[in-house]
């Protein structure tokens, strides 16, 4: 499997065979700095939790010991959050850092893991990166280790394997004073104080230690607010994807009668976020226009923002907010690397895409725990629920009513074969479908670097703005998963409080004809809606 933006993913068992692992880590070493060596480097490494993650930080260490890195900083037994180890790379001046993680895939000996280098800047890697360590996957003869004990994770303390130290440092503590210089932590008191209840459902993943310092013990949230606190192996059994099919309680509560003001979870490895006010789930691409519009209330964005960015499949509800405050808004293909250049170029502020990711130029990922304290900033300082906001927010704006339907883990051949004949029928649509705008294959230069990335996914884009987008998700490891994203934009506040699904209905059906998905996946409907 060639690794991508979202690093290696791959089944525990096959990370456990042989010598795959390090096998991958070698050639990850060899990739970065090929004949150059690492003295006088520091490497981050941290993971999420999840089983196999004490083992293959151990052999990390050990690997980077004999590759010549003269230090290492690891959090504390193995956990740092994605957003939390991109900071670190960046306030330490480290290298680089390898994140152990699947993100929100499942867990436990029958789960799944992965691995993905981040370069200094704190975010992924470039497409040329990995490249090269694919490539040098396909010829890698022999890796250096070392022979040593093991090191405690366990102790925050400095160890010394070979001529590398190994420093075992706070998961939360750098994390925790990026937070303070980016919000008004003594307001966001006050509003806790006042009677504000928050639910945060950590999952049973990495950010249950983070939402524990902050939420409760730092803003006085009461005991309790953070659910499924407790990293776990395997997540507790549960799918660790912050959506309304895997958070179903905490949506369940949210639309109950004594629901808390605001329910929020994350995923993994903390770089996504779930937002539901008291009786309204936010969807994704929403939360990124609002937080986009009301950033100027937390003291990091009071001067305001140079840009936005989204992802091409994420629905266009930020672009008017761009329009409106006269600033820039990029659509980009789908990958976190894609910010970064915008973002260490200073071209924009904020990001985000509809698979629950937001951030902002704070890191270089997508951050959880960030998007969480960026709306209770804005809800202390308009002293509003979050259904009001989204409320004017559409009054104001328009409504672009959105959905996500998933088809996973289908055969792999048949899902190519859909994609490929929809691309060749894309070119007949025009004489087909009434007010049709554009049918095509989305193809992106980057404005920083000139790389053009072709073949992001098909769009199907309407006079007024509706669209249909196809596209093949590399983020499972077995079969594909067919996303159909679907849109269409409504100005008219009479009509703003329609279901999703009855509000796209047509467009839903119009989906699956045009690709044919019944026929050619066996699926009767998707497996989940977002």
């Amino acid at each position: 499997m060639k690794p991508g933006t979202s690093g290696l993913r791959k089944r525990v068992t096959e990370f456990q065979a042989g010598h795959y692992l390090a096998n991958f880590v070698q050639s990850v070493f060899d990739a970065v700095r090929p004949g150059e060596g690492f003295g006088g480097l520091t490497l981050v490494v941290g993971g999420d939790g999840r089983y196999f993650n004490d083992t293959a930080i151990q052999l990390v260490l050990k690997m980077a010991a004999a590759n010549g890195f003269a230090r290492v900083l690891v959090g504390q037994h193995g956990i740092l959050s994605t957003p939390a180890a991109s900071n670190v790379i960046r306030k330490h001046q480290a290298f680089g850092g390898l994140i152990l993680s699947a993100s929100h895939n499942a867990g436990g000996p029958e789960g799944d893991f992965g691995i993905k280098f981040n370069g200094d800047n704190g975010g992924p890697a470039p497409e040329k990166i990995t490249d090269a360590i694919y490539a040098r996957t396909q010829v890698i003869n022999e890796y250096l280790t070392t022979d040593a004990p093991d090191i405690d994770l366990a102790i925050i303390a400095k160890h010394q394997l070979g001529g590398m130290q190994v420093e075992v440092i706070d998961s939360v503590a750098d994390y925790l004073e990026l937070m303070k210089s980016l919000f008004d932590f003594p307001a966001l008191k006050a509003l806790f104080a006042g009677g504000f209840r928050l639910a945060f459902d950590a999952m049973h993943a990495v950010t249950g230690p983070y939402a524990h310092a902050i939420f409760e013990q730092e803003l006085g949230a009461a005991p309790g607010t953070v659910m499924n606190g407790t990293p776990l192996t395997d997540f507790g059994g549960e799918h660790p994807d912050p959506n309304l099919v895997h958070a179903h309680k905490l949506h369940a509560l949210m639309m109950g009668k004594d629901a808390p003001d605001l329910g929020a979870a994350s995923d993994g490895d903390g770089d996504r976020n779930l937002i539901i006010g008291r009786g309204l789930f936010i969807p994704p691409s929403d939360s990124l226009a609002m937080l986009a519009a009301n950033a100027h209330l937390a003291p990091a964005y009071a001067a305001g923002i140079a840009g936005v960015a989204r992802s091409m499949p994420t629905s266009g509800a930020v672009d008017r907010v761009a329009q409106k405050l006269g600033v820039p808004c990029f659509e980009t293909p789908t990958g976190w690397k894609f910010f970064g250049n915008l973002l260490d170029a200073g071209r924009i502020t904020l990001c985000g895409e509809e698979s629950a990711g937001t951030g902002s130029n704070h890191v270089r990922e997508k951050d959880g725990v960030w998007a969480v304290l960026l709306w209770l900033s804005i809800l202390a300082a308009r002293k509003q629920s979050a259904l009001q906001i989204a409320h004017e927010h559409w009054a104001t704006y328009g409504r672009n009513y959105y959905t996500r339907h998933d088809y996973e883990e289908i055969d792999s051949a048949a899902a190519k074969q859909l994609m490929a004949d929809l691309g060749t029928q894309l070119v007949t649509l025009k004489g087909e479908l009434p007010k049709l705008k554009l049918a095509d294959d989305f193809s992106y230069t980057d404005p920083v670097d000139g790389s053009v990335s072709s073949h992001q996914g098909l769009r199907i884009v309407f006079e007024d703005g509706s669209r249909i987008v196809y596209r093949l998700s590399g983020t499972g490891t077995t079969g594909s998963t067919l996303r159909v994203y679907i849109e269409r934009y409504e100005p008219d506040p009479a009509r703003h409080e329609l279901d999703t699904q009855i509000a796209l209905g047509d467009l839903i059906q119009l989906a699956d004809r045009i690709a044919g998905i019944r026929e050619r996946t066996g699926r009767e409907k998707p497996d989940v809606i977002t």
